[in-house]
């Protein structure tokens, strides 16, 4: 099948399947010190590894040594290659230097055979899985997103058996995927998409195979292959590619009941949502940039805990709950934070609270808040409370603004909800939720901050106007009382 990959391209010449992607090499490492490739005065004469200046999607942005990409927007147009083939056993090692939660999947890592000065940029497509894979020459994989995090050092290489194996940060080596072509040249293929918004790329090393190799796999290994089939992370790729077979052999009859079959299945379903679905759903919900540096303040209620800096879940109870959270920041005028419902329990009623509050979270202590967000409008400080008018369930997107009139608006989906509530935009305002109902888990995916000079304008200019009746009216006030003789 060229470069796509199929479970059976998981079986090796002896007709037995590879272990799963999570399985860890169990064997005691051996003390081999790795040979640097590019180094000065090394044993090896390799050019350094880098980035290929022109062979790129058209969201990447590169540094002038070749040696640090960005991905600008979106989550995807961000296909890269290195400059040069690489060596059996030499090791890609990469260091991420941007993350962005807003979206789903991480790095797409593989090969190809195809020579990227021989690829016409504006030919590449979005994705690496499943455009690129399921052509000929390319083979990639999806890397689980929980080894996606910023700072993180991955290392990926491919064997003389055409197997690839990859490590997170000098772990133990993982079998990532096989069925490489070994007989050509190779070149390193990173699309660095969703989560992953920037990758530099580390000196290369070459380990020894002998270093390298696992132990046995003999047993237990079909059991082992079995649970990976089942695994809804076998390959993004694969998924990607089944979804996009099926819908076309059924786009007239069956896409639609597709698709929503799909959305209700449970987390342990062979083949969830697509990322790249997902992720152009969500995409076009959003601004092509979103700024990520608002997060949830590190004061929470007694029943909230942090998964990260932008996602929040509430611990269930069967009784009240204290689930208030916080921006980290106050927000700014003109500036909409977008939130989205992570998980929802339809089972449970009640709606989402949220508000706006002059308080400083830093000032509070976890006893300051109460089980109702409502009884917050009794303390000194200003808080002005509301409650999302519509049903929310997982995936439902909402954008909270505070313009400069002071009006609260908000958005569901895309979809203008509009005002909601005035508040007074004189001072900082901290954002607050308090997760009680359907709602039992959040993600802030970002903000966007647009200008308001035009308001901002009117807003002076009704200002200035509102003096000006002011004055005349004190003036023909006082007029009045000179000709009654009072003054």
């Amino acid at each position: 099948m060229g470069g796509q990959i199929t479970r059976n391209a998981f079986y090796d010449s002896l007709g037995g399947p590879f272990p799963s992607t999570s399985h860890r090499c169990h064997h005691k490492p051996k003390r081999c010190l790795p040979i640097q490739c590019g180094s000065v005065g090394g044993p090896l004469h390799i050019s350094p590894l880098l980035f290929h200046p022109n062979a790129k999607g058209s969201q990447i942005v590169m540094d002038v040594v070749q040696k640090t990409v960005k991905r600008q927007a979106s989550f995807c147009n961000a296909i890269t290659f290195s400059n040069r083939p690489l060596a059996l056993y030499e090791q890609v090692r990469l260091k991420i230097t941007k993350k962005q939660c807003c979206w789903s999947g991480a790095l797409r890592l593989g090969f190809t055979a195809k020579d990227p000065s021989r690829i016409n940029p504006d030919n590449l497509p979005k994705y690496a899985c499943p455009d690129l894979v399921s052509q000929s020459g390319f083979w990639a994989k999806a890397l689980p997103e929980e080894f996606a995090n910023e700072g993180s050092i991955i290392a990926f290489w491919v064997d003389k058996k055409g197997r690839v194996f990859y490590r997170i940060n000098e772990s133990s080596p993982m079998l990532f995927f096989s069925g490489v072509r070994t007989a050509e040249p190779l070149w390193a293929l990173i699309d660095v998409y969703g989560l992953t918004r920037g990758v530099q790329l580390l000196d290369s090393e070459i380990v020894p195979p002998d270093c390298l190799r696992p132990r046995s796999f003999t047993t237990g290994r079909s059991s082992s292959f079995r649970r990976e089939a089942d695994d809804s992370r076998l390959s993004v790729s694969l998924c990607d590619l089944n979804l996009q077979q099926e819908e076309g052999r059924n786009a007239h009859t069956h896409s639609h009941r597709h698709t929503l079959q799909l959305a209700s299945a449970s987390p342990s379903s062979t083949c969830p949502i697509p990322q790249n679905s997902l992720n152009s759903q969500q995409s076009s919900l959003l601004p092509s940039a979103l700024e990520s540096d608002l997060h949830f303040h590190q004061l929470r209620g007694a029943h909230i805990k942090t998964l990260d800096e932008q996602t929040v879940a509430r611990s269930e109870h069967t009784r009240e709950e204290r689930t208030l959270v916080f921006t980290n920041r106050p927000l700014r005028t003109g500036e909409t934070v977008f939130i989205k419902v992570t998980k929802s329990s339809p089972a449970r009623s009640g709606s989402l609270s949220y508000g706006v509050t002059s308080c400083d979270p830093a000032v509070l202590r976890p006893s300051d808040l109460p089980y109702n967000p409502e009884a917050l409008v009794d303390r000194k400080e200003f808080w002005a409370v509301c409650r999302v008018p519509t049903p929310l369930q997982s995936s439902d997107i909402l954008g909270f603004l505070v313009n400069p009139e002071g009006e609260v608006l908000l958005s569901h989906n895309g979809t203008n909800v509009g005002m909601q509530v005035c508040v007074d935009n004189s001072r900082p305002l901290w954002m607050f939720f308090g997760l009680h109902g359907a709602v039992t888990q959040l993600r802030i995916l970002g903000s966007f901050y647009a200008h308001f000079l035009g308001s901002a304008r009117r807003v002076d200019g009704l200002s200035r106007a509102r003096k000006m009746k002011n004055r005349k009216q004190a003036s023909s006030g006082g007029e009045r009382l000179q000709r009654e003789g009072v003054l």
